[in-house]
């Protein structure tokens, strides 16, 4: 483990049936997250958890079925202070906290005091991802974080979505992140939330440079990647799809000190290389491959994957050929 990129893992399937509920309450929800679960009377309870802890940020990502969540005042007495931003990903709950009541689901969010006693239903099987930050993170950056507090946060807020696809890929990967790495993902994850419940000027300012450009790139980057094979792939028909200018996105590569255009081939050739390397693939051409990697120009093709890798793209597909039948003779000698 490097730094404290640790990813937990807290599923009832790993209790034994009879005590699963209970061991479950007691040993993650009272113990690890400091709330209490108290599961809908005559349903089967179900939950698996990853729990992120990070420098000043807590990733709790959990799917769960039909429960009550309680901050109960004996768990407030614990001390903690930190609010909890939380989204329901998938499912529908309804909040209650200091005299407030909300509902919220499908892609919204909301924003919870762990000072104040509280609870919140899920109404349903939801998937929910709760984000545990230091009071002082808020207190200095959002305009007004008491009002903030118990609205219901639409799950057309652009920080919001970007903020989704952002702590998506933590909470659940499991690899070692250096802490300067860990200290930036922690801030663009700050600014993301500041930017949500509403920034002040300043902190809005500041944020927009930082954790929303950052998240607008790996959206725009995981979108090339799913398009790859698509023949209209552009600067002008990523920007449509994510309603800013291409201007904008040149600017964000410029940042990231590469292009456009290199990120794209660049991924194109990945995909290729790993479509030639696999066995499954085999028997399928290689201009078939390329087109399908998003490339229309075969002779152009052959040259910057031997520029890129060393080896032209038949020599890959030679080897991954090659593999297949040594593997065929070993599974089957004669």
């Amino acid at each position: 483990m490097i730094g404290n990129s640790a990813v937990l893992k807290f599923s009832t399937d790993d209790y034994p049936e009879r005590d699963k509920v209970s061991l479950w309450r007691e040993h993650f929800g009272r113990a690890v997250v400091k709330t209490d679960f108290i599961p809908a009377l005559d349903k089967p309870f179900r939950s698996v958890s990853y729990l992120r802890t990070l420098p000043d940020l807590k990733i709790w990502s959990c799917s769960i079925t039909e429960c009550a969540v309680e901050r109960t005042p004996s768990l407030v007495a614990d001390g903690d202070d930190d609010f909890v931003f939380a989204i329901v990903k998938k499912g529908r709950s309804r909040s209650e906290q200091g005299g407030r009541e909300a509902l919220f689901g499908d892609g919204e969010a909301i924003l919870w005091s762990a000072e104040v006693a509280g609870s919140y239903r899920n109404l349903s099987f939801c998937e929910i991802t709760a984000l545990s930050l230091p009071r002082r993170t808020l207190t200095s950056t959002v305009a007004d974080v008491d009002r903030a507090l118990m609205k219901a946060i639409p799950a057309s807020n652009e920080a919001l979505r970007l903020l989704v696809d952002y702590v998506n890929v933590l909470s659940v990967d499991a690899t070692p992140m250096m802490p300067e790495l860990e200290a930036l993902s922690v801030s663009h994850i700050h600014d993301l939330v500041t930017l949500s419940l509403g920034a002040t000027r300043d902190a809005g300012e500041t944020a927009k440079m930082g954790g929303l450009r950052a998240a607008r790139l790996r959206a725009i980057k995981r979108d090339i990647v799913e398009n790859l094979a698509e023949r209209s792939l552009s600067m002008d028909f990523i920007a449509t799809r994510h309603t800013i200018s291409s201007r904008y996105i040149r600017a964000l590569f410029e940042e990231d000190q590469t292009t456009f255009t290199d990120f794209v081939r660049e991924q194109r050739l990945r995909l290729a290389y790993r479509m030639l390397s696999d066995a499954v693939f085999v028997d399928r051409s290689v201009s078939a491959i390329a087109f399908d990697s998003g490339f229309g120009d075969i002779s152009y093709f052959n040259q910057i994957f031997r520029r890129r890798f060393g080896v032209t793209p038949s020599d890959v597909r030679n080897n991954a050929r090659d593999q297949r039948e040594a593997d065929r003779s070993s599974e089957f000698p004669e």
